[in-house]
């Protein structure tokens, strides 16, 4: 009779080559991404042109590590006029005392602060950027998470990317950025970056269009063509549906030339579970079948898995040493182009994929979310709470997970933030 294992061995060890060679092309194409943008900045500062006023708009929950260092990045920009709308939905928000600090810090820029206790929805980000958005003066959104750092260039490229013929609506990349030298923090950042950002790129050369959440971009006209921030308050994944939104409309959803990067701030490997599965479940739920082809971004755990299968195979442990070899390479490159250096991570990459793999695994099944404050049901990419829909069901859910608490994502297309 012949043995499975070493079938299993062979298409486990062809999945691994499979992952690698995705990865290295990814990293290679966000090399190229790289460049353009630092073309582009060559570009924009030698041009002498007039730039419209922007609104950015910044909902906040709450004080977390490197908050200041984040907000602060946004008044820092080199562009001429644009304003900081900053949205809590109480004054005792811990947020509250940093956005003050940085508003003493920078009296000449432009700085408003909404304080509204209004819902709206089960989605309390979309909910807030309802309320900011009365406040706003001008008619580009420049919506940005509060752990997002940008660079000084960063409204430049937004606005020369909105400006191209039909695009209809802009977003970034963004890169995973460790709090401090923990663990769990490298880890989560190693997700972001040696997954995610490849992937990415990856699918823009296969034609997607995804918007990410750290940044979504829009005028104020777009925004009410597609029925306001209230089209998405009832959903999770408000980055998807306004990215599809947009492109059901004909219009493109295009990638700025620059890369923010994102705070990573688990304080636990619970906590990044959590987290993670949250993520996970969401882009299960918008795109269920790129989300299983996903896994092909774990190379190192299949190549362990090569050696379960064959462990006297000399093939096996070759596949496993080059492919921890060039993993590491890849992430010492991303990590030099996204100026979010790993220090230290080498030994536990293998780590990074079977956790990434447990993480899919977990994700495959179930629609239940702890997600800021709140426990809710997604399905087809709609969330509503376990009970009903409505403002009635808002309560309920809140009431039930009064004590389940999540930070905030960084984005969707991992894909949801």
């Amino acid at each position: 009779m012949i043995s499975i294992l070493p079938l299993l061995s062979g298409l486990t060890g062809v999945i691994s080559l499979a992952g690698q060679i995705q990865t290295m092309l990814g990293s290679t194409l966000l090399e190229r991404f790289s460049q353009k943008a630092k073309k582009l900045k060559d570009t924009l500062d030698q041009e002498k042109r007039s730039w419209p006023p922007i609104s950015i708009l910044k909902p906040l929950s709450g004080d977390e590590p490197l908050l200041e260092n984040a907000l602060e990045s946004f008044f820092q920009l080199d562009y001429p006029c644009y304003e900081i709308v900053f949205g809590l939905h109480n004054s005792t928000d811990t947020a509250l005392p940093v956005v003050q600090k940085l508003c003493q810090r920078y009296p000449k820029q432009q700085v408003s602060v909404v304080i509204d206790t209004s819902q709206h929805g089960i989605n309390r980000k979309v909910g807030n950027l309802i309320n900011i958005q009365k406040k706003c003066r001008y008619d580009i959104f420049v919506i940005s998470d509060s752990d997002i750092h940008v660079e000084p260039d960063y409204l430049k490229h937004i606005v020369a990317t909105l400006e191209q013929p039909n695009v209809g609506l802009v977003t970034t990349l963004y890169a995973g950025f460790a709090a401090d030298s923990r663990l769990v923090r490298q880890l989560g950042a190693l997700a972001i970056n040696a997954n995610f950002l490849p992937g990415v790129m990856m699918s823009r050369i296969l034609g997607r269009e995804d918007c990410l959440g750290a940044t979504m971009v829009l005028t104020r006209e777009k925004l009410a063509n597609i029925g306001g921030f209230q089209s998405l308050v009832h959903h999770v994944a408000d980055d998807a549906l306004l990215g599809k939104l947009i492109r059901d409309r004909g219009e493109h959803v295009a990638l700025a030339p620059t890369i923010c990067r994102t705070t990573v701030t688990e304080e636990s490997f619970h906590e990044l579970y959590s987290h993670e599965v949250r993520w996970g479940r969401t882009v299960r739920s918008v795109e269920p079948l790129g989300y299983g082809l996903s896994s092909i971004q774990f190379p190192l755990f299949w190549a362990s898995l090569t050696i379960v299968f064959s462990p006297l195979s000399p093939i096996s442990w070759l596949i496993l040493a080059l492919g921890w070899i060039i993993r590491g390479i890849v992430v010492k490159k991303i990590s030099r182009l996204t100026k979010c250096p790993l220090p230290g991570i080498f030994p536990f990459l293998i780590i990074r994929d079977w956790f990434s793999a447990l993480i899919m695994v977990a994700s495959a099944t179930g629609s239940r979310v702890a997600w800021r404050g709140q426990t809710v049901h997604i399905t087809s990419a709609k969330s509503h709470s376990a009970n009903a829909n409505g403002a009635s069901a808002l309560k309920s859910s809140q009431t039930a997970a009064s004590n389940s608490t999540i930070d905030s994502p960084p984005g969707i297309n991992r894909s949801a933030r």
